[in-house]
């Protein structure tokens, strides 16, 4: 479905929600150098250096900035400049039967959620949780290598299933070096926790909790299936946040279908003095189910990140800490 990128290709950056190309350009621009310095040409789309308060332009400006890179036969994946919060309501006046014509690879994170999640249900095409221009590449060394290192892993190089994601030696949510680098970041020895044992295989889905919040049950939301594997994040959220977020998903029964949850770190977390960590919140919504889970997976907000398929198959194994991807995803 898809060809692995190569020197020359045409990354389209949009700003599907907050305008990071003018909020935080220093940032923006640190991103874009690291797309130029693989030898990939970046297109900027229409709303590149505009904004409106908090967002980039209206809806349907968003929208046609997504529509116009949908449609151009040059690009070969779509990335946004960063997330947001108001990526939803764009969702009506995506043109979805340009990318199923034309599929190109369209990752993101966070807020992009609801623009991912919306493309894979009405299209049935794969889509990636993964990096933004800003947020993601524009992060300062040593941490953003790791990230670059993966991204070069799975959309350039002709690797082939199964691929067992390789976990890093550090990772940091540490908030400085935004936009200039004043200190060095507190770095943290990385492991992924065995919170229930077990071996599983289904089509992955998922993405940041938050922003499932705002189109979960509607015609942009995926169609969860019995035995699904669900990947889910969330940044800067509270314990009482993450519960509601958690109870969400089991009161739409999406918490007793999955097989199995790869529950991502979460940046700067506020555990309100409770001292629980997201997954023993997440245990009191599984209420009992006995199926593998795996939390501070590194394909979230924190340094570094992994890119993970959406409609693709995954094999979890939680008791030996592995995730593979078992269907090739390009």
């Amino acid at each position: 479905m898809f060809q692995p990128l190569k020197k020359g290709d045409v990354v389209g950056v949009y700003s599907p929600s907050k305008p990071a190309s003018v909020a935080a350009q220093a940032r923006y621009l640190r991103g874009k150098q690291v797309l130029e310095s693989l030898g990939l040409v970046v297109k900027e789309g229409m709303l590149t250096g505009k904004e409106d308060y908090y967002r980039s332009g209206t809806p349907k400006e968003r929208a046609l900035e997504l529509n116009q890179l949908l449609h151009d036969p040059e690009v070969k994946m779509i990335m946004p400049s960063i997330g947001g919060t108001n990526a939803n309501s764009i969702l009506p006046y995506i043109d979805y039967k340009a990318f199923q014509q034309n599929p190109k690879i369209v990752v993101g994170l966070s807020d992009v959620t609801a623009i991912l999640l919306a493309l894979y249900r009405k299209t049935g095409i794969p889509v990636f949780y993964g990096p933004s221009v800003t947020s993601t590449l524009g992060e300062f060394p040593p941490l953003v290598e790791d990230t670059i290192k993966y991204f070069k892993r799975m959309f350039m190089n002709e690797l082939q299933a199964p691929y067992d994601i390789p976990i890093s030696n550090l990772w940091s949510d540490d908030l400085v070096n935004w936009l200039e680098k004043t200190d060095e970041k507190k770095l943290y020895k990385n492991e992924w926790i065995c919170v229930q044992k077990g071996k599983t295989k289904g089509r992955l889905i998922g993405g940041n909790v938050n922003t499932i919040y705002g189109t979960i049950g509607t015609e942009y939301f995926p169609i969860i299936e019995e035995g699904d594997l669900l990947l889910i994040e969330d940044t800067t959220k509270s314990a009482a946040v993450i519960e509601k977020n958690f109870a969400m998903l089991k009161l739409h029964g999406i918490l007793d279908k999955v097989s199995g949850i790869i529950l991502g770190k979460h940046e700067q977390y506020d555990d309100m003095g409770t001292g629980r960590k997201p997954y023993e919140i997440l245990l009191e919504q599984i209420d009992g189910r006995d199926i593998p889970i795996l939390a501070d997976f590194d394909s979230c907000h924190t340094h570094p990140l992994h890119s993970m398929p959406f409609g693709r198959q995954v094999e979890l194994n939680a008791t030996e800490k592995k995730v593979t991807l078992v269907e090739n995803w390009l």
